[in-house]
């Protein structure tokens, strides 16, 4: 008799055939821990889209400075990408995940005793300095800890972002209608101090004795190894063009989904929404953006990256011209699918960076890539935010779809690039 296989969603992890013991246990923790520091950081990361409405009424800020704030926190968040690689070859991944998590809830402890300006950017400065640790040590241990078929732990390790940045936005914006800011920052940061002390005691020291050696990126200064192919033991130049190619496409992409979110809460109040309501509108957009990576799973098990790529470049550009047009109840009722279009294309972005890079350089790859979408996220909000000020709120969220569509012939490029490097 015929067996029918099981069903498996899209995009997700293919069943472990590694036996049961050290590796296999080691793994899973290394995956789920990943997971919530994943989703810590990024919903410390993108509540302070709900905040800036608070700080522009009590600092009386522009468009402009506001961005600045948000700038700084994704600023030193992507500067330090590369040196918090460096310093976790010294003191190992564990302890510097654990301590850049502790310094995120620190900064945002810190920015709830500010007593002005000046004193609030220090403390994001300082969260954002500490949140630097989290994307390349995470996913780089998910990646060395699954080998080859990482894509599908990768996708569920970004769905845990999109899990905090829908939790924590929604219930920072809930707690400051019932308290302080200030208040509610505190809360938010003993979260994180409770996470720093998890990570510190039980995130793998992931090593070749706890892993099996194929699965292992080799150590840096070593010699590779005699038996691996030549693939492996240098990305070509071809791969390093293609990696080029994806690092623009998800700088722009970055751009596009951290200059919208800077505008959606202004939006959102010109239409009539309440502060709990630009709190909801806010979380509806990250809940679409979780629902995004399974969906987009989907579009590229069948429309492979390039297809995906051109769908949702082309979906966020409409989906932002529609929400800006349409009346607060419709446009509420768009978020979602706005959501899915923002976080649909670095869900393929992001499985995609070990494709193009070879194994020894996959944890650097991954810092390369996130400094560069992180800066972006940092930058972009400036440059946005500069021409909200010149030519208001609207124009400058045309300007974002417009973004997006630039991206679709950055992706007929890389389409190349993946097929050089296709097996």
């Amino acid at each position: 008799m015929r067996l029918i296989p099981p069903f498996r969603f899209p995009g997700a992890p293919s069943p472990d055939t590694t036996p049961p013991g050290p590796a296999r246990d080691t793994r899973k923790r290394v995956l789920w821990l990943s997971c919530i520091a994943h989703a810590l950081h990024d919903g410390y990361t993108d509540m302070i889209y709900a905040l800036l409405p608070v700080w522009q009424s009590d600092f009386g800020l522009s468009y402009g400075a506001l961005a600045v704030l948000r700038g700084i926190y994704a600023g030193t968040m992507a500067g330090l990408q590369l040196p918090a690689g460096r310093l976790a070859q010294w003191l190992g991944s564990r302890a510097t995940l654990a301590l850049g998590t502790f310094f995120a809830a620190l900064g945002y402890a810190l920015a709830g005793l500010s007593g002005g300006l000046v004193g609030l950017c220090i403390a994001l400065a300082l969260s954002g300095s500490g949140s630097s640790t989290q994307h390349p040590l995470a996913s780089g241990a998910v990646s060395r800890s699954y080998g080859k078929n990482a894509r599908g732990p990768l996708g569920i390790y970004n769905f845990a972002g999109d899990l905090g940045k829908s939790a924590l936005p929604a219930a920072i914006s809930l707690m400051v209608t019932v308290m302080p800011w200030r208040h509610a920052l505190w809360i938010v940061s003993i979260i994180g101090f409770v996470v720093a002390a998890v990570l510190a005691v039980a995130f793998p020291a992931i090593s070749r004795h706890t892993l099996p050696e194929t699965d292992v990126a080799r150590a840096p200064g070593t010699a590779p190894s005699a038996s691996k192919p030549a693939s492996q033991r240098a990305a070509p130049q071809s791969d390093r063009v293609g990696f080029t190619v994806l690092l623009t496409i998800g700088i722009l992409d970055t751009g596009v989904r951290m200059g919208l979110l800077t505008f959606l809460p202004f939006l959102m109040k010109e239409k009539g929404a309440s502060g709990a309501l630009i709190g909801t509108a806010l979380a509806l957009v990250f809940i679409g953006g979780a629902a995004g990576k399974f969906a987009c799973g989907w579009l590229g098990a069948r429309m492979g990256v390039i297809g995906t790529v051109l769908a949702t470049e082309s979906g966020t550009a409409a989906a932002i011209l529609a929400v800006l047009v349409c009346p607060l109840p419709l446009a509420i009722v768009l978020l979602p699918f706005l959501g899915m279009m923002l976080n649909g294309t670095s869900s393929v972005l992001y499985g995609t960076v070990p494709e193009l890079t070879s194994s020894d350089r996959t944890e650097r790859a991954f810092a390369v890539f996130y400094t560069g979408t992180i800066g972006a996220g940092a930058i972009a909000p400036v440059i946005y935010g500069v021409l909200g000020d010149r030519i208001g709120v609207h124009g400058a969220t045309i300007a974002t779809a417009a973004t997006a569509l630039a991206i679709l012939p950055l992706a007929l490029r890389l389409r190349g690039a993946l097929a050089d490097t296709a097996p």
